[in-house]
């Protein structure tokens, strides 16, 4: 697909089914765009299906993730990531503006991530690319940082407590299970998770559900992605004699 595909961009919103994960490419330098084309063809499980100089030029092709650069033809485009991610696309920033506040302006527009071409290797824009597709938090190395140097209002502060009911509860477990691990009443994990809920809707960021407060909780730094691993209790990881699996 060349850049003249007309339309209004859609995405998938739940993730590809069949066939390889598809990907839009918004890029103004052929260079750039040759590079990304060879990692995804010695990739195979990611297809690079549309691509052009603006945001335009793919409008119109279903992509399971939409990569955008953020200067196209000597023009900034920050103003342009929400009215994409509006309309229901997954949006990857690939961009050498890693400045924290231009890093922050599209998460906080609804990127869903932002890729620094400065720093990035196939292996590591391929496996961004996967984890947003599937929905997955994601975090880069610009978007640490963006984090790290944030002092705005809309980042809600946690307790310790409140923080670790919601890592507990983000590794599958039961909302009883966090109270046995932290030696506590259910009720008072449920008060701990209202809490951090409650604050990030002051802060403009509401969370009704598990996985946006599991999102905007990795976005803020206030959990790693790789703290979120699968509980397995003891119980389930103890065979016990005399019953058949």
């Amino acid at each position: 697909m060349t850049a003249s595909t007309t339309a209004s961009t859609t995405a998938s919103t739940t993730g590809p089914t069949t066939g390889p994960l598809t990907v839009a490419l918004v890029e103004d330098h052929q260079v750039v765009v040759d590079g990304v084309r060879s990692w995804f063809g010695s990739h195979g499980q990611v297809e690079l299906v549309a691509q052009g100089p603006t945001i335009e030029s793919v409008r119109g092709t279903p992509a399971d993730v939409l990569l955008l650069d953020l200067n196209l033809n000597g023009t900034m485009v920050v103003d342009r990531v929400a009215e994409l991610c509006a309309g229901g696309q997954r949006v990857i920033v690939f961009s050498e503006h890693e400045e924290p506040e231009t890093v922050r302006a599209v998460l906080d527009a609804g990127a869903a991530a932002f890729i620094g071409k400065g720093r990035a290797t196939r292996d590591s824009c391929l496996e961004t690319i996967l984890e947003v597709a599937a929905d997955r938090p994601s975090m880069t190395p610009p978007m640490a940082q963006a984090i790290a140097t944030d002092e705005g209002p809309h980042r809600p502060q946690l307790s310790d407590k409140e923080r670790a009911a919601l890592l507990f509860w983000f590794q599958s477990m039961s909302k009883a299970s966090v109270a046995a691990r932290m030696g506590i009443k259910e009720r008072t994990v449920r008060q701990y998770i209202d809490r951090a809920r409650v604050k990030y809707a002051a802060a403009g960021r509401p969370a009704p559900t598990k996985e946006k407060l599991l999102i905007c909780a990795i976005q803020d730094g206030l959990l790693q992605p790789d703290e979120v691993t699968v509980y397995t209790s003891l119980a389930a990881r103890t065979p016990r004699s005399g019953v058949s699996a």
